[in-house]
This record gives C-alpha cells, sequence and structure tokens, in this order.
C-alpha cells in the first residue's frame, strides 16, 4: 500500500501528458489504465498491492458509481427524451431484460456449477452498459445522431436500473445459500429501496434548492456552485447508507431529482461540470485498482468455460435481445450489428463484483462468479476498445453513402445527458 497511490498518481499523470494523442484511436483510456493496474498489480510488479476485500478498494468503487449514477441522472432530460423515446426506450425495456435472461440461460448452460440465484446474479452484473469503453461511438458527429443518442441514453440509464435488480437478486442468492433468511432477504431490499429513494429525494430537492434559491438571490459563487451536484451526490449516498438504504439509488433519485428541479427553474446547467470531471478522474483510478486487483487473480483461474461465456455475453447475448427489441423498426442490418455490438461492460459491472468480494463465502460458487465477471469486462475493454474508432467510423461512412429509407424514424435532436454520453465524462 506504500507506493500505491504515488504509482496510480504516476500513471495519471503520464496519461494526461498523452491524452490527446490517443484521442480517437484504438488505443482507449480503460485499456492503458487497465492494461497499467495488471502490470503493477499483485499478480506482476506488486506495487500496487491492495487487497480485492480492503476498505479502501471498496470506498473508490462507492464513492465512483455514486457520482456517476447522479451525473447520469441529472443530465436525463425527460421532456426531450420524449421527442427521442423510441431506440432508447427499445434498449431498455425489451433489450435489457432479454439480456438478463439470456445471460442467465447461458450461464446455466456454459457454466453448470452456479447456482441458479448465481447464474441470475451473474446475468445482472453483466447487463448494464459503459459507453466510456467504446469512446467514439458516442463522441463522432458523423455518426447519426439517433444512433449515438441511443447508445448514449441506453448506457446512462441502465446503470440506474440494474442496481435495484442487482440488490434483489443477490439478497435471493444469499438466501439460498443460507447465508441470510428469506424474510431478513425481503426486508433488507424493502428497506435498501426504500430509504434509498428517499434518501435522494432529501439530497435533490435540498440541493436544487440552494442552487436555484441562492442562485436567483446571486448570492451563490460560481465556484460554490460546480460543488452543489458532487456534495448532493455524496449527501444521498452516506444518508442513505446509515439508514440500511442503498447509496446507488439513493444517488440515481437524487440525480434525477436535482437535475428535473433545476431545469424546472430554468438554471444553467454549467454547475455539473465539476461532477463530470471528479467521476472522470476516480473512474480512471477505478480502472486501474481493476488490473491490479481484479484482473491479475482472475486470470489465474482462467478456464475454456469462463472464457467461452466472455465471449457468449459480449455477443450473443447482447445482440439478440437488441435485435428482438427493434422488431417492428426495420432496422437495416449493418445498424442492428452495430448496435448490437456495442455494449461495453464497465465500471457497473466492476463495483457490483468488488460488493460481492466485500461478503466472502456468502455465494458457494463465488470465486467463478466473479472470476467469469472480471473476465468479460477485461474482455470487453479491450475488444470494445479497439474496435470502437473503426466501426464507427466505418459505419459513419456508410451511412453517409446509405441514406435513410422512408421507413426508418427521422433522427432527432439529444435527449437524456447533455454531454455526449460517459464516453466524454469518464476515462
Amino acid at each position: 500500500m506504500t507506493w500505491a497511490l504515488p504509482a496510480i498518481a504516476v500513471v495519471l499523470l503520464g496519461f494526461a501528458g498523452i491524452s490527446r494523442r490517443v484521442a480517437g484511436t484504438p488505443i482507449t483510456a480503460p485499456i492503458v489504465f487497465t492494461v497499467t493496474g495488471l502490470l503493477l498489480g499483485v499478480e506482476a510488479a506488486g506495487v500496487v498491492d491492495v487487497h480485492a476485500t480492503a476498505e479502501i478498494v471498496k470506498l473508490l468503487a462507492e464513492v465512483t458509481l455514486a457520482l456517476v449514477l447522479f451525473s447520469d441522472a441529472a443530465h436525463v432530460d425527460l421532456a426531450e427524451l420524449r421527442t427521442e423515446i423510441s431506440l432508447p426506450a427499445r434498449l431498455l425495456g425489451i433489450g435489457l431484460p432479454l439480456t438478463i435472461a439470456a445471460g442467465f440461460g447461458a450461464a446455466a448452460i456454459v457454466l453448470g456449477d452456479l447456482a441458479w440465484p448465481e447464474a441470475l446474479l451473474l446475468a445482472v452484473i453483466l447487463a448494464p452498459t459503459d459507453a466510456a469503453l467504446g469512446q467514439a461511438v458516442v463522441t463522432l458527429p458523423v455518426l447519426p445522431m439517433r444512433i449515438r443518442q441511443g447508445l448514449n441514453v441506453e448506457s446512462g440509464l441502465n446503470d440506474g436500473i440494474c442496481v435495484p435488480l442487482f440488490l434483489i437478486v443477490l439478497a435471493i442468492a444469499q438466501a439460498e445459500a443460507g447465508a441470510i433468511g428469506d424474510g431478513a432477504a425481503a426486508r433488507l431490499v424493502t428497506e435498501q429501496i426504500g430509504y434509498g429513494v428517499v434518501a435522494g429525494v432529501v439530497a435533490g430537492v435540498l440541493a436544487a434548492t440552494v442552487l436555484v434559491t441562492a442562485g436567483r438571490r446571486h448570492a451563490l459563487d460560481p465556484l460554490w456552485a460546480h460543488t452543489v451536484p458532487v456534495t448532493a451526490a455524496l449527501l444521498a449516498y452516506t444518508a442513505a447508507v446509515p439508514l440500511g438504504g442503498s447509496g446507488f439509488i439513493a444517488a440515481f433519485v437524487g440525480g434525477l431529482t436535482f437535475g428535473a428541479l433545476r431545469r424546472r427553474a430554468d438554471v444553467d446547467d454549467d454547475a455539473g461540470h465539476m461532477i463530470d470531471e471528479t467521476g472522470d478522474l476516480f473512474s480512471a483510478v477505478t480502472f486501474i485498482v481493476f488490473g491490479a486487483v481484479l484482473l491479475g487473480p482472475a486470470l489465474g483461474s482462467l478456464s475454456w468455460a469462463v472464457l467461452g461465456y466472455a465471449v457468449v455475453s459480449l455477443t450473443v447475448v447482447r445482440m439478440i435481445p437488441v435485435a428482438l427489441s427493434l422488431v417492428g423498426t426495420h432496422p437495416r442490418a449493418p445498424t442492428l450489428a452495430f448496435l448490437g455490438w456495442f455494449g461495453p461492460r464497465g465500471l457497473a459491472t466492476i463495483v457490483f463484483a468488488i460488493l460481492i468480494v466485500e461478503e466472502p463465502g456468502e455465494l458457494p460458487h463465488e470465486e467463478l462468479l466473479l472470476t467469469t465477471a472480471v473476465i468479460t469486462i477485461a474482455l470487453s475493454v479491450l475488444a470494445h476498445g479497439l474496435t470502437a474508432a473503426p466501426l464507427a467510423a466505418r459505419y459513419a461512412a456508410w451511412a453517409r453513402a446509405h441514406p435513410r429509407p422512408e421507413n426508418e424514424p427521422p433522427p432527432t435532436r439529444a435527449g437524456g445527458s447533455r454531454h455526449p454520453g460517459r464516453g466524454v465524462r469518464r476515462p
């Protein structure tokens, strides 16, 4: 631990020095940070020698996801989203449940040792997508706006949707394994969701009130205005946890509340820059820690079954549900393939895995489950990172050469995140 933080700081400074040169290339920030973490980790140089169960690892992961969930939710403009709801609604409302179902079925077949709740838990862990791993897909201006924003909104919202599902399925798996009773599991889930929602609403209302009221009275210094969303995210999380609620649900609900009230008051959302940048920094550190702490041990436990499931998870489990979710919209084959391929797994899955590591021994096949999740993330970081820029450019060229036919809905302006997706905000 002595040299872990200085080493991470040096890595961040080094990447900052070349960040503009690698932007838009197949070498993405998550690839650099994950590989560097692996080289510095416990299975290699041993410089970053933090154990996966260390409290600092859990704290880093939880703070990072709380900031990202709050920021994603705060940028969702429900009024604008209604104008282009079709694609993200299908991806989230149809594609996401089908992805979980397909992941569950694949886990039951390929990883037969897993009990059914563990197979379902693995499917939920790997369901959220992370646009940061395919940054060019949500930032390349020549891509059709509808495609960019559809993937952007999907990535921004599915983390928050999957958090309560993760808590519910984890409680079921723990109850099935005898770690907790059925009644305790139901009570735990109810409290986590209920208190999480309450804490999130309170934090969001309080933060929006400060921003709007003090801003109208010209009592808020612009520098301090930037701290409001960050403080609100931390308030939501830290208020929910002592009550027994989920800090992640609180952060997401808090962001939705804060964003809605801020827009209703017609307040400029430039105050959100600090939370985006803070989330970027914490996400970078999380990918380094992922490579150093989780990936090294997982590679030592790699098997053909685990690798096979990882490949299936990133292809069939994602692409078939996406295709089914778009039935009736008459998508062309390249569009269908593009949307299906770019469902990278990243930050939320890392945090879910760390949360399971923090409760060792509660699941009978915990090591297999975690190894599969970690290998899938690592494969996604590499595959989606390397293919994002070239495939996005190729698809954009095809879209320009083949104008949209009459039976496909026309492009609409951006809904959801004010930013071009977490691929911009996160490393």
